[in-house]
């Protein structure tokens, strides 16, 4: 239970002081392993999807390896890429959808309440922690080395229209038919 971040949060409070230096033990790991899987997703992805089905999530990817890449090598912001992956708590929502859309379920008991789950986790875990997110980084403009700066602001930027325009089309998918 270690490994998820909410916990290293609730089990080092420090970390809400300082997301530039302060991690616990085996984060640096968590957000190294994150940047592997994302790698293998691209690749994987590259391979057997068509560019026009998966370039949104290619570039999404791509900003995360950048940004979770600086983190592992610089052994710096690990903290901050552990908030970034309470992003990836509404994606087991998002995939479990996906399965049920393809075992056409879509009719399904099963099939509402993972879309009420996944529009819920969906503002908690992507929209408010990018809001949260994006307000650290300027609050903390003045403790963040220019280019780290402006890595992190281009990846805000990005992502966050990106994941606003993915609420938008489920919110009208699953409830606005």
């Amino acid at each position: 239970t270690q490994n998820l971040s909410p916990c290293r949060f609730y089990l080092h409070p420090e970390m809400s002081n300082d997301l530039v230096g302060t991690h616990p033990p085996g984060a640096h790991s968590l957000v190294a392993v994150s940047v592997g899987y994302f790698i293998e997703d691209f690749v994987d992805m590259l391979c057997n999807q068509k560019l026009h089905q998966s370039w949104e999530l290619l570039f999404h990817h791509s900003v995360v390896i950048i940004c979770f890449g600086i983190a592992v090598l610089l052994h710096q912001y690990v903290g901050f890429a552990l908030v970034a992956l309470l992003v990836e708590i509404n994606s087991i929502f998002l995939h479990l959808r996906q399965i049920l859309l393809m075992a056409n379920l879509v009719h399904t008991a099963c099939y509402r309440l993972n879309s009420l789950i996944n529009l819920g986790t969906y503002v908690v875990f992507r929209i408010a922690t990018l809001a949260w997110m994006t307000r650290w980084l300027f609050l903390n403009r003045h403790n963040v080395p220019p280019a780290t700066y402006a890595v992190g602001t281009v990846g805000m930027a990005i992502m966050t229209p990106m994941n606003i325009v993915l609420f938008y089309r489920l919110l009208r998918s699953d409830f606005l038919k």
